[in-house]
């Protein structure tokens, strides 16, 4: 096991800069993901680690040696690295057996032959594939391919596992059966693992820390629980998960005490929220809040609104509830029916609700989405997330 240590790594396509100065440090051992959306850099940053790009600025050290430097134009060979890694698509060999795909990087790399069928059946076993070495790679079932990609990767007992998406091309129950089989391998390996995804569930249940990036750089960095319930910019809330906006305007009671007043289907409500002292009154401001922090009733809420459409999804059914100009999302229990055109009341758990500036919101500012000035969350005494 060795840690792996990322400062400043910068990387351009034809003028394009995809990744922008990021930094990151993975103790030994541990399971990070860099998460985000298509085009954020994750992809990019990953094959720098692997030595399949050259960074134009920044190191890459593992276990303290340093294997690519921008600035130094030190770019070691992806061989000499001792990393695996497993690609999107697996690059497993048609023509070629289950044993023959696991046992070519030994073969490449002059392993003795009594040697290498030892530690191809020795991976197989590991990733569940016992005793089927000699079986034709085109019979393969998508999970098994990938199982057999991973043999690969980890055959050569490497410091470090890259994981590009694996789990994509897998169906739905698949891909959640190898999200526990994969957490269990790295595990068993004490693999420091670098795992990249675009898939919030995936991020959540593999990792100790959580990179979100976008745009080529890291948004926020750290413990999968932390990025969900402190997200440090209203995008980092929204990669984990459907997020409702409501927009209002922070006033001040008689008391003295900071509220938002926003709209419903009523006209403008007073929302009494913890955490508001950061705010100027006056300022225009943005609630953001998941769906799950949203609790229905046909007469108690804090908000009042109308159901445009339902959608049963068995073990809960999904609502768009007509607050005023806004339209949000809510669960509730599959057994709670609510019609289109019902009228009913929202109420919010206010632990969950986030509120961000003009500016952070990206309204009157410079859409940066960086949180500025508060956060609602759990009191005031929390401060910023």
């Amino acid at each position: 096991m060795k840690d792996i240590s990322v400062k400043g790594l910068t990387k351009s396509f034809s003028g394009n800069k995809v990744v922008s100065t990021v930094s990151f440090y993975l103790p030994a051992g541990q399971f990070l993901t860099l998460l985000g959306p298509s085009g954020c850099g994750k992809t990019t940053t990953l094959r720098m680690l692997a030595g399949l790009e050259s960074p134009d600025a920044g190191t890459i050290e593992v276990g303290g040696r340093l294997l690519a430097s921008g600035e130094k134009r030190i770019a070691t060979p992806p061989e000499k690295r001792g990393m695996g890694m497993v690609f999107q698509n697996y690059a497993i060999w048609p023509h070629k057996t289950v044993f023959q795909n696991v046992a070519f990087p030994l073969q490449a790399r002059k392993v003795p032959k009594p040697e290498i069928r030892e530690r191809v059946l020795a991976a197989l076993d590991t990733v569940g594939l016992g005793g089927f070495h000699d079986r034709p790679a085109p019979l393969l079932s998508g999970g098994q391919q990938q199982r057999v990609a991973l043999a690969r990767a980890v055959v050569c007992n490497p410091d470090v596992l890259l994981l590009d998406e694996p789990l994509s091309n897998l169906d739905a129950a698949l891909r959640e059966e190898m999200r526990f089989e994969l957490k269990g391998l790295q595990a068993r390996l004490g693999l420091t693992t670098v795992f990249v995804t675009h898939d919030q569930a995936e991020a959540m249940a593999l990792s100790d820390q959580v990179v979100v990036m976008n745009s080529g750089h890291i948004e926020q960095q750290d413990t999968p629980r932390r990025v969900y319930e402190h997200p440090q910019t209203q995008f980092v809330m929204g990669v984990l998960g459907q997020v409702n906006r409501l927009y209002g305007r922070v006033a001040r009671d008689n008391d003295g005490t900071r509220n938002v007043i926003v709209p419903d289907s009523h006209g403008p409500v007073t929302l009494r929220l913890p955490g508001l002292d950061g705010f100027e009154v006056g300022a225009e401001v943005a609630l953001t809040f998941r769906i799950d922090a949203v609790r229905l009733s046909p007469e108690h809420g804090v908000l009042g609104g109308v159901v445009a459409s339902t959608v049963y999804l068995g073990q809960h059914a999904e609502h768009l509830i007509n607050v005023g100009d806004v339209t949000l999302r809510a669960s509730s229990p599959p057994d709670q029916s609510l019609a289109a055109g019902e009228s009913v009341r929202l109420d919010l758990n206010q632990d969950a609700v986030r509120v961000w500036t003009a500016e952070a919101a990206g309204f009157g500012g410079n859409g940066s989405g960086r949180q500025t000035a508060g956060v609602v969350a759990r009191g005031a005494a929390d401060g910023p997330a």
